[in-house]
């Protein structure tokens, strides 16, 4: 313990008189204050710039100036403009692209409007126009179908409509159309779903005056669909509308909730009426078909005959034989000198009868 307290004085003595080793303070250096030589291991001695050396940076300011000198006072420019222009530039130019060139998808059509009037109609593809507000593009669908539906199922609504035979019923249909005309679509008609409803009302209410009710409401429904859609058709022509009808399905066709129940017996009735009456027919036809091919038998049966009286005559008796014989369980057949039955007494009684 002793020895190691007096090597560590020793070497504290020895740091304390060399300052740092044989090359001098270990801080020091040719150019520093202590005027020995540098330590190869030590650090260079950083140099503080003074505050009003040319190169120093103080302020954002004292920054934008030295960027300016570095770009050779091109960019920004240092003619005292705000850099917010720059800013709406760009903005002004991609204003200008995104609302100048626009897209059209294959079911589509682009209708321009420049400044409120209409000005053009794009096809499907990418179309160039002048820019938002001078000019707007209203893209509409004109392949889709849309549907209409004209009264409803529920009771509580009904859509009563009067017949030609005077009678009334509840009509539920629906009307499929489509864009035809994009321009006469969005300026001619106010408000194009409205108008359609109404003119399929008017022209269902025509159509149906002009019928019974057995038709409205039977088999009479497919010409009815087809010759409302077509007056439909005609009517929006002559609006302008720029509406092509696709079709009329009628949905629901039944009396007035009233005399619903009332209704159905008359129809279940009319029904079983009407089946009894297939049933007749079928039955006459059937009858007729046996009596036309019995009457072409005799025909062949009287042809044969005026050829062979004798030999048609005694097929026509063997053939009827047959018949009635193959409906009994006994059968008689006579022999000569046999009596096939018991003598009675009073038939053997009588003149001529063959002796016991």
């Amino acid at each position: 313990m002793i020895s190691l307290s007096g090597w560590g004085a020793r070497l504290g003595a020895m740091l304390s008189e060399n300052k740092g080793g044989p090359w001098g303070p270990s801080g020091g250096g040719g150019d520093g204050d202590g005027g020995g030589p540098r330590s190869p291991w030590s650090q260079p001695p950083r140099r503080r710039k003074p505050s009003g050396a040319p190169g120093s940076v103080t302020s954002i300011d004292d920054f934008i100036k030295k960027s300016r000198e570095r770009f050779g006072g091109r960019f920004p420019p240092g003619d005292g403009r705000p850099y917010w222009l720059y800013g709406l530039a760009i903005f002004l130019l991609l204003w200008i692209v995104f609302t100048s060139f626009h897209r059209i998808g294959p079911q589509e059509r682009g209708v321009i409007t420049r400044l409120g009037s209409y000005s053009g109609t794009l096809r499907p593809g990418i179309g160039f126009t002048l820019p938002s507000p001078i000019d707007r593009v209203q893209k509409i669908d004109v392949e889709g179908i849309r549907t209409l539906n004209v009264g409803s199922s529920d009771p509580r609504k009904e859509n009563l409509i009067l017949t030609g035979d005077q009678n009334i019923i509840d009509l539920a249909y629906s009307v499929r159309w489509n864009i035809s005309d994009p321009e006469l679509f969005l300026f001619r008609i106010k408000d194009p779903e409205e108008t359609i409803s109404e003119v399929a009302e008017s022209a269902m209410r025509a159509v149906v005056a002009g019928v019974s009710l057995d038709d409205a409401i039977g088999a009479g429904r497919g010409e009815i669909e087809q010759r409302v859609a077509l007056a439909m058709q005609q009517i929006l022509n002559r609006y302008g509308a720029g509406v092509s009808v696709q079709g009329v399905a009628i949905k629901q066709s039944d009396p007035p909730a009233a005399v619903n129940d009332a209704f159905k017996e008359v129809s279940a009735a009319q029904q079983e009426a009407q089946s009894y009456i297939n049933q007749a027919r079928a039955y006459a036809l059937q009858l007729t078909a046996r009596a036309q091919g019995e009457s072409a038998a005799f025909d062949k049966v009287y042809a044969q005959y005026k050829l062979a009286p004798e030999v048609t005559r005694r097929r026509m008796y063997y053939e009827t034989m047959e018949r009635v014989l193959s409906r009994v369980d006994k059968t008689i057949v006579e022999t000569p000198g046999v009596t096939p039955y018991l003598a009675l007494p009073e038939i053997q009684r009588r003149p001529g009868a063959p002796a016991r």
